[in-house]
């Protein structure tokens, strides 16, 4: 074979075969006419989508915050890059590898809203937003502020700039159930001094799925002086939004959450007039100061994971975002407005629409959050993630679009069992 038949043979395209996709979009494209909000309670439009999933019988999956299962097609697409990549070896690595990463990042990048020279592939938020981190130029004294509730990882790199540099951090407690945005913007703005640099916020908080009025927060720390850098491992493709509507200087997320592509897939966002202000954490062959591609050098890399990031975005755009982001909320309302009368059951999660979509959490007055889910999985083959951190001590409930109403009912009726065995007098729990 030679280079030119090579080169057209193994391109992302030609890999990315997607018969299941094309199905699917006829499925989908007879449901065109209808809202988004209002298919979100299709329930038989919905039968059709988890059909594209390989759902394990032996329990109903609540837990799909930490990792998402990539849907069949998808899967079936990223063992073939697997396979290719492994026959084809070093000539694929040499030849075809940068072309196809290029398009990938142009394809993320038009999905995000922002500029490919804008956006590098990483493995997860963690690396993203700890890329920033360790790459600031700190100086002693400097200041950064986040929550009590923002992802451990990212407040571990923080804790490690500071024994390192001298850097302070300072932390606010988010409200469960704030009244207002104000109630949020008046916590970080607070803490600001003329010494603070950063503020690290969740775009949708991890453990009880508030969605935080990002784009304010932005707006007001930059009045100030300050960067704000947004953890959106829960936020992208679980929400429609473009990143550049949120005025932020820095975001990263995980792919292999809402985009259910494979694990080891995520990517980090700079502003273009921010990319020179980092230092690479793995130094990379001298390039100008204001080129991304300094920031995302890591070595050989698993580039079949990548190549179905290709497949993910994909199978997401048949469904569309709007019509997914609809359901996912319907799904949250769907439950919670069935438990919240419950006695000795306590939401950690606002109420409101805009502030929250899939995720939520609950919790069983006087019952620890690790009982709560042993329960639910040993007498109820429900499984769920205890959270125990700061306010928010329940169990978090992250349903995805192939769950289902009966499974939400089979999952309300546990709660309700469960909540009927407590003691109704309140009882602070302490933090385990």
């Amino acid at each position: 074979m030679d280079k030119r038949t090579f080169l057209k043979n193994f391109s992302l395209l030609s890999m990315a075969t997607m018969p299941g996709v094309k199905t699917l979009s006829n499925i989908v494209h007879q449901y065109e006419h209808i809202p988004p909000g209002q298919l979100a309670a299709d329930e038989y439009f919905w039968s059709t989508i988890r059909e594209g999933y390989r759902i394990n019988p032996d329990y109903i999956n609540l837990e799909n915050g930490y990792y998402c299962m990539m849907p069949e097609e998808t899967l079936t697409n990223y063992l073939k890059h697997v396979k290719d990549v492994n026959y084809q070896a070093s000539r694929y690595m040499r030849t075809i590898m940068a072309a196809n990463q290029k398009e990938i990042r142009q394809r993320l990048a038009k999905m995000a809203g922002c500029e490919a020279d804008e956006l590098i592939l990483t493995r997860n938020t963690t690396e993203s937003l700890d890329l920033v981190i360790g790459g600031y130029k700190w100086s002693e004294g400097d200041e950064a502020i986040m929550a009590r509730q923002d992802y451990g990882a990212m407040r571990n790199m923080f804790r490690q700039v500071h024994e390192r540099y001298g850097v302070v951090t300072k932390r606010v407690t988010l409200p469960n159930h704030p009244e207002s945005d104000e109630d949020i913007l008046s916590l970080y703005a607070e803490k600001i001094t003329e010494k603070t640099k950063l503020i690290l916020i969740s775009h949708i908080v991890n453990i009880n799925g508030h969605v935080l009025p990002v784009k304010k927060i932005c707006d007001m720390a930059h009045e100030r002086g300050v960067e704000v850098m947004v953890d959106g491992a829960h936020a992208f493709a679980q929400l429609d939004f473009k990143i550049p509507d949120l005025n932020c200087d820095y975001y990263g997320t995980s792919l292999h959450k809402w985009l259910s592509a494979p694990l080891g897939a995520g990517f980090l966002y700079v502003k273009k007039d921010k990319v020179e202000k980092l230092w690479p954490l793995f130094a990379e062959n001298v390039m100008p100061v204001d080129n991304i591609d300094r920031l995302g050098h890591t070595g050989t890399k698993p580039v079949h994971v990548d190549l179905a990031i290709a497949n993910a975005i994909d199978y997401h755009n048949v469904i569309g975002s709007k019509r997914k982001e609809e359901r996912l909320r319907y799904l949250k309302a769907y439950w919670t407005d069935k438990v919240k009368n419950i006695p000795n059951v306590s939401l950690n999660t606002p109420w409101q629409t805009e502030r929250s979509s899939a995720i939520a959490n609950v919790s069983i007055n006087n019952m620890s959050p690790n009982k709560m889910a042993k329960s639910l999985m040993d007498d109820y083959q429900i499984w769920t993630v205890a959270i125990n951190q700061s306010n928010v001590r329940g169990c978090r409930i992250t349903p995805n679009v192939f769950t289902t109403t009966k499974e939400l009912d089979t999952f309300v009726r546990a709660l309700t069992d469960l909540a009927s065995r407590v003691q109704t007098a309140p009882k602070a729990l302490p933090v385990e």
